[in-house]
C-alpha cells in the first residue's frame, strides 16, 4: 500500500517536476533584456536595461559589457516593464474559500497540505515569488515551504507561521462542534506561561514568524471582531518570546482595543485593522507597526458567500466589518502608517491576489505606494530586506514582467506573463 501512494504521489508531481527541469539554465549566467525597468524605491522607469544573473542571485544592473554577459542565456523582455518578484504578505494557502465554515471540518491536514501546493503555485504564477503564511493547520505551511524549498514542487519563497496562537472561544480557536467533541485548535493557549509554551514550540517545529489572533475575527463563530483576546500581559509574553528567539509577530486585529494592545505589546504588524483609530493610527506611527490591510476580499467575499454556503453568522458580520474596513484603512493611509501589502487570499481564491493594488489606490494609497508596500516595505517587514524587494546586484533573482508600467495602470499587476524566482523561469508568454 505504501509503495502505492508513493507511485500516487510521484504521478501527481510529475508534471510540476518536469515543468521546472525544463526552466533550467544550460548556461552559467543569465542576461535579462529589459526594455523598461521600474525601479521600486523611485518609481522611475530605467530605459534599455540589463540584469545579470549568476546562479540564483542578480550580480549586476543597468548597461552590462562583460564578458560574463557574453557567455550568458538571453531572455529578451525588452517590450515588457520589468520588476521585483511581489511579495504577499498575509496568505493562507493550504485553504480554499469553499472551506469556510461547516465544511472545514471535513477536511484532514493531508488534504490542506495538498491543496497548499496547488496554491502555491497558483500564487507564484500570479507574480508573487514571496509570501508570509500567516496561520495552517497541523504545520502544513511548514511542510509545504519544505517541499518548495527542496525543488519538489514549484511555488513562492514561504514565511511560515504553523497554528496561529488563539485563547479558548477566540478567532483562531474551533468553535464550530457541540461541547461533546471539546474540539480545540493547535494553538489554542490562556495564560502567560500556556502562550509562552506555545511559541516555543510552534518554533521547535519550524515557524518562521509568530501569528496571533489579538481580537476577535469575522469568518468565526461566536466572538466578536469589536473584542480584544488575549491580555496585555499575554501579547507580551508572546512578543518577548518570539523576538528573543529571533521571530515576528503579526497579530490579527479587527477592534480598535485589540489594535492598542498588540501594537503596544510591541508586535511588528496588524493584520486587516478594520476599526482601527486616531490612537492606534498614533500609536502605529510611533512604534514603526506595520499595517496589512486585506481589503479586495470584501468586494469578492461579499458577491460570492452565498454561491458558496458560507454560513450567514459569518456573513452577517462581514456585512459589518468589510465596508468598515475601508473608511477606516483611508484615514490610516492618507496619516502615514506604514503599509505592507496583503491579501488573505484563501477567504478568495488563491491566484487572484493582483486585484488587492487598485483596492489600495481606491483607498487612498498611490500607485508607487501601493506597490512599495508589496516590495521593498513587505522586505522589510519580513526582515529579509537584503535579499528580496528590489532588482539590485546581490538579491535574489525574483523578476517579473507585466506589458505596461503600473504606475500608470496598477490592474496591469493582475496579469504576470513573465515570472522568475531565484533565477528559474516559472512563466514566460509572450
Amino acid at each position: 500500500m505504501k509503495k502505492q501512494w508513493i507511485a500516487l504521489l510521484g504521478l501527481l508531481l510529475f508534471p510540476a517536476l518536469l515543468a521546472a527541469q525544463t526552466t533550467a539554465k544550460s548556461k552559467p549566467f543569465t542576461l535579462i533584456l529589459a526594455g523598461k525597468l521600474l525601479d521600486v524605491r523611485t518609481g522611475k522607469l530605467l530605459i534599455n536595461q540589463k540584469i545579470l544573473i549568476a546562479g540564483d542571485r542578480i550580480e549586476a544592473v543597468g548597461q552590462i559589457e562583460t564578458k560574463r554577459a557574453l557567455n550568458a542565456e538571453v531572455i529578451d523582455l525588452s517590450d515588457k516593464v520589468v520588476l521585483p518578484g511581489l511579495i504577499d504578505a498575509h496568505t493562507h494557502l493550504t485553504m480554499d474559500p469553499q472551506d469556510m465554515g461547516y465544511s472545514s471540518l471535513g477536511l484532514s491536514i493531508p488534504r490542506q497540505a495538498l491543496t497548499g501546493a496547488k496554491n502555491a503555485r497558483l500564487t507564484l504564477m500570479a507574480g508573487f515569488t514571496t509570501v508570509r503564511n500567516v496561520a495552517a493547520a497541523g504545520y502544513s505551511d511548514i511542510a509545504l515551504r519544505d517541499s518548495i524549498n527542496a525543488g519538489e514542487i514549484p511555488g513562492p519563497r514561504i514565511d511560515a507561521s504553523g497554528p496561529a496562537l488563539s485563547i479558548t472561544g477566540g478567532h483562531c480557536d474551533n468553535n464550530l462542534l457541540a461541547p461533546q467533541f471539546h474540539a480545540q485548535e493547535d494553538g489554542v493557549a490562556d495564560g502567560v506561561e500556556a502562550v509562552q509554551k506555545k511559541v516555543r514550540e510552534n518554533i521547535k517545529f519550524g515557524a518562521d514568524v509568530i501569528k496571533v489572533c489579538a481580537t476577535g475575527g469575522v469568518l468565526s463563530k461566536g466572538d466578536d471582531p469589536n473584542a480584544s483576546a488575549f491580555t496585555m500581559a499575554e501579547l507580551e509574553a508572546i512578543v518577548n518570546d518570539a523576538h528573543r528567539l529571533g521571530r515576528k509577530v503579526a497579530a490579527h486585529a479587527h477592534g480598535a482595543e485589540g489594535i492598542k494592545f498588540a501594537v503596544e505589546a510591541g508586535v511588528d504588524s496588524i493584520e486587516h485593522g478594520s476599526f482601527i483609530n486616531e490612537e492606534d493610527i498614533q500609536l502605529m506611527k510611533q512604534h514603526g507597526t506595520y499595517l496589512v490591510p486585506t481589503l479586495y476580499l470584501g468586494d469578492w467575499f461579499l458577491e460570492n458567500a452565498e454561491a458558496i454556503h458560507v454560513p450567514p453568522f459569518m456573513i452577517e458580520k462581514a456585512k459589518v466589518v468589510m465596508p468598515a474596513a475601508r473608511a477606516n484603512l483611508a484615514k490610516a493611509f492618507k496619516e502615514g502608517v506604514k503599509v505592507a501589502f496583503g491579501t488573505d487570499a484563501a477567504v478568495y481564491p488563491h491566484g487572484l491576489n493582483g486585484r488587492e493594488f487598485a483596492v489600495m489606490v481606491q483607498v487612498g494609497l498611490s500607485p508607487l505606494a501601493a506597490l512599495q508596500a508589496a516590495t521593498i516595505n513587505a522586505a522589510d517587514l519580513l526582515g529579509w530586506s537584503q535579499n528580496i524587494g528590489a532588482i539590485e546586484p546581490g538579491k535574489w533573482a525574483d523578476i517579473i514582467a507585466v506589458n505596461q508600467n503600473p504606475l500608470d495602470d496598477v490592474h496591469t499587476l493582475e496579469n504576470v506573463p513573465f515570472v522568475m524566482k531565484s533565477g528559474v523561469v516559472y512563466k514566460n508568454e509572450k
